[in-house]
């Protein structure tokens, strides 16, 4: 009899929800916690200090809702470019959770049980644009009760702005025309496809700060990169900043904002107490030719600081010179404090595409650990030019080298597959970093998607550790000329472009893996603490694929004051680790991979922390497009 009952204690103990178990893990009360912003912090970072769930009892862990849209996008052979993305982050202010769907169709739910409170729809054309998705909604308190005192804002794939009531989902009538502002009054003649806000306007005091997402690679006279400020009661512009040098012309002959000029379609930060906005800019237009520029690109590949109330540039710190690579400033400017000596210091971090970290004083721009400027490879192709050195960092590690492959950085599947890596190595330009474009082809590591993007950083404040991901696959940049016109159309210039995956005969990267990592940086010693494969090829590949580590992907971690750090990876899995060590605690996989940032908050009242992911797969299409917003609780005790 006792070893009967010793066998069922030891089974209660190993079978997932278990009262046994569930009563022998802590797990605490918590304090309350909301999501005010995209990134949690108006200055970015994706740190919250809820603390209920920690690494003790991360394990138990289980589905507690799921809210579905019903907005997917798939494709098809006579149906559109790419499947739907995805990619938004919610909003949690008090007892309801805000977000919005590829489409732009915004939901309001209760934070708790995931029960729908209204949705609104803008009735967005669903035939227009290649790049569908929405990262996130803004909200605005004027701190009275009433109609649209508190306000909910989105840019929309279409171009407009839009303002609605928080309790209700209703327009505020007040904002612009029947809640809306169209933002494409000033734009020069160009089409819908063209020019989409996919990222949260960041508000400041009365303000909503909007860039915008413009089709970059397609022709040199594309819609103006302009960063304008709107009045979140009237819609009515405040000012607007277009990334033109002061002794260049600012408008184009019709009066509109110069086309062709560095744009803002990644997250903008704000410091309310220095009234000061943070916008990260991406490259001139058109990505990977820029013999036409002479000047245009002087904010290209940057973050720059503007007045909050008037913007007029403040001061702006260029992270690539005179970029020919599609080497956007990716990520939202990260806003912390930091102890240097005996100093306490307002820095601005920058992550970028080439993994570079870059630490400055965000009242100045200066950077607070040396920056040095260094040779990099010449030899353009004709009517190009070429920057002759380009910053690099001297404080935080990156993960990247700096000069050319090797044949022994070289992998495959088989001694054949990397033979055949080696051959096509050396018919490359290959002379590391920042190698220009070239007819025969140019090795590119990073590619254009990165090294890091959007979906980073994270960042603890208490140990000042930053985690960040970091996509390692190798790619082939060749220009052709117009008369052999293959890939990007680049028009305007005499070169089109073609980024492609550089793999040997079985389609397996060149490099070995893994092919994405999660990485976490400590910025004071500037160290990389651990490094660990981003998921892996499981859901991909049949029998072998999860051999094969770190699924490239554009997501992103989240962290927690108790110690935890939460990401997606990009394969259909939804992963918990170890801050310090970076050990995995926990995972379950979704319904489609998870190309989005997680976010959790714990609600005045409630008992429970929860810990939320959209997935619904991306543009880039591993998995299958869907809809799920799903949240995630400890059991209550």
């Amino acid at each position: 009899m006792r070893s009967i009952t010793l066998i069922l204690s030891i089974i209660c103990t190993l079978v997932a929800g278990c009262s046994q178990k569930n009563t022998e893990v802590h797990i605490p009360l918590g304090i309350p916690s909301q999501w005010p912003s995209y990134a949690a912090s108006e200055g970015g970072g994706r740190y919250s200090t809820a603390n209920q769930i920690t690494p003790e009892n991360v394990h138990l862990l289980t589905q507690l809702w799921v809210h579905n849209s019903g907005d997917i996008r798939k494709t098809g052979p006579d149906e559109f470019d790419t499947q739907s993305g995805f990619r938004v982050t919610p909003i949690v202010i008090d007892d309801t959770l805000y977000y919005c769907s590829p489409f732009n169709i915004m939901f309001a739910l209760d934070a708790r049980t995931g029960i729908e409170k209204w949705k609104y729809d803008p009735k967005v054309d669903r035939q227009e644009g290649p790049l569908v998705n929405c990262r996130g909604v803004s909200s605005w308190q004027s701190g009275e009760q009433g109609f649209c005192e508190h306000r909910i804002i989105e840019g929309t794939l279409d171009s407009r702005l839009i303002a609605v009531d928080a309790e209700t989902g209703k327009p505020c009538d007040d904002f612009g025309e029947n809640g809306q502002v169209d933002v494409t009054v000033g734009l020069s003649e160009h089409e819908p496809f063209e020019y989409s806000i996919t990222s949260p306007p960041a508000i400041l005091g009365d303000l909503a700060i909007t860039g915008a997402m413009v089709l970059d690679n397609t022709r040199v006279d594309v819609p103006s990169g302009v960063v304008r400020a709107y009045d979140v009661r009237t819609g009515e512009l405040r000012w607007a900043w277009n990334p033109v040098p002061a002794e260049m012309e600012q408008l184009n002959e019709d009066e509109t904002y110069r086309s062709g000029t560095s744009n803002v379609w990644s997250i903008i930060s704000v410091d309310r107490k220095r009234n000061l906005v943070f916008a990260p800019t991406g490259n001139t237009s058109p990505d990977f030719y820029g013999g036409h520029r002479m000047g245009l690109d002087e904010f290209s590949s940057s973050v720059v600081a503007l007045d909050g109330s008037t913007g007029e540039l403040v001061w702006y710190f260029r992270m690539v010179n005179h970029d020919i690579w599609d080497f956007d400033t990716p990520a939202q400017p990260l806003l912390v404090d930091l102890t240097i000596g005996d100093e306490l210091i307002p820095a601005l971090i920058q992550i970028t595409k080439m993994g570079h970290t870059f630490v400055l004083n965000r009242e100045t721009g200066k950077p607070l650990w040396p920056v040095e400027q260094l040779p990099v490879p010449q030899g353009g192709v004709e009517g190009e030019y070429t920057a002759a050195t380009q910053p690099f960092p001297t404080h935080v590690q990156s993960p990247f080298k700096r000069d050319a492959l090797t044949e022994d950085d070289l992998w495959g599947f088989t001694f054949l597959d990397k033979r055949s890596c080696a051959n096509r190595l050396k018919e490359l330009r290959n002379e590391g970093m920042f190698t220009p474009g070239s007819l025969e082809g140019t090795v590119f590591i990073p590619g254009w998607g990165g090294g890091h993007n959007w979906g980073s950083p994270a960042f603890d404040p208490r140990s000042n550790i930053m985690v960040v991901n970091t996509m390692r696959l190798p790619m082939v940049l060749t220009l052709t000329t117009r008369d052999n016109c293959q890939g990007m159309a680049q028009e305007g210039t005499p070169y089109c472009a073609a980024i492609d995956p550089w793999t040997g005969p079985l389609f397996a990267p060149c490099t070995p893996p893994p092919w994405d990592t999660l990485d976490a940086i400590d910025i004071m010693t500037g160290k990389i603490l651990w490094s660990i494969p981003s998921g892996s090829l499981e859901n991909l590949v049949p029998v072998v694929g999860s051999l094969f580590e770190g699924m490239p992907n554009m997501v992103g971690p989240m962290i927690t004051s108790s110690g935890l750090m939460f990401s997606p990876t990009g394969d259909g899995y939804f992963r918990a680790y170890r801050l310090d060590t970076g050990e995995e605690l926990w995972r379950v996989e979704l319904p489609t991979d998870a190309s989005s940032v997680p976010m959790t908050y714990q609600v005045e009242g409630d008992d429970r922390q929860i810990v939320v992911i959209a997935a619904g797969g991306s543009s880039l299409g591993f998995l299958p497009a869907g809809d799920s917003l799903m949240a995630f609780a400890l059991p209550r005790n």
